[in-house]
């Protein structure tokens, strides 16, 4: 069987968001919900309405990112807060962490919409979603009233990146970004204060990174672990006084790179096979 085009794949989309009716976009700001927020409001209109969880978890420049793109885009854009440190459960970081933030998250979205007479919440996961390891598949599933367009589509990460440069999104380049919280081992109680050295060291290293560098921060204890693509490492060994500084500055007492480089949930490398480790994270 022929596997459908990125144009056929395209349309099946359109049409499925036409037959929603009224939606809310799950919008982050990132390449996924990006591109669903831009077909939504083609297709709907006015009965599309993007909804960012405001919270400890979303970075400002990712706040940023949201605001801008959905000024861009035109959108009705809502932000509703939400406090994931007020539930024990999450603050315990448990290796299903993602799983208990999703739910979270979902639930306060799919709640705030209804009671605005809005049926659907639309999420981001594509094609390539249904393959990996997703904690927030199974949140997905219990919470109602809740689809993912780009996945029932067919569109992968890919294609969803292609079509965002075809559009002129700015995020169809983006890096991925999970939230702050996947920067520290599982156990660590999640803190308000480790999440803030954690957003500011990133930050500077932001700064000095080629943009659309991979790179992230992991926080054990006072010791700090960046991770980084291999092309990107003499940048950070170039400037490793300034580096150390910021570091130091955020709060952290030790700044290490890691020889192995960047690689997504690598801290689930620390699990026990027997624990069913996650293979993907942030």
């Amino acid at each position: 069987m022929t596997e459908p085009t990125t144009e056929k794949k395209l349309e099946v989309l359109k049409g499925l968001l036409r037959g929603l009716g009224r939606a809310a976009v799950a919008f982050s700001g990132g390449v996924d919900s990006a591109l669903l927020a831009a077909a939504a409001h083609d297709a709907l209109g006015d009965g599309c309405v993007a909804v960012t969880v405001d919270s400890p978890l979303l970075a400002a420049d990712e706040r940023e990112d949201a605001l801008s793109l959905a000024r861009t885009l035109g959108l009705r854009h809502f932000l509703i807060e939400l406090d994931e440190l007020s539930d024990p459960a999450f603050v315990a970081n448990p290796p299903d962490r993602c799983y208990v933030c999703k739910r979270m998250r979902l639930a306060r979205m799919a709640d705030w919409a209804r009671e605005r007479g809005i049926p659907w919440l639309l999420d981001g996961s594509n094609a390539d979603d249904a393959h990996d390891y997703r904690p927030g598949a199974r949140a997905l599933a219990e919470v109602e009233a809740v689809r993912s367009p780009l996945l029932e589509a067919g569109l992968t990460k890919a294609e969803v990146r292609a079509l965002s440069r075809e559009r002129g999104l700015f995020t169809w380049n983006k890096p991925a970004k999970a939230c702050l919280a996947s920067r520290l081992p599982y156990g660590e109680p999640v803190t308000r204060s480790g999440l803030a050295r954690i957003e500011s060291a990133e930050r500077f290293l932001a700064a000095i990174l080629p943009r659309g560098a991979q790179f992230r921060v992991r926080a054990h204890g006072d010791l700090a672990r960046i991770e980084t693509e291999a092309q990107d490492a003499p940048s950070l060994l170039g400037a490793a006084p300034r580096v150390h500084e910021a570091l130091r500055g955020a709060g952290f007492r030790f700044v290490t790179l890691d020889l192995k480089g960047y690689r997504m949930g690598s801290l689930n490398e620390a699990l026990p096979a027997s624990a069913g480790a996650p293979t993907k994270g942030g």
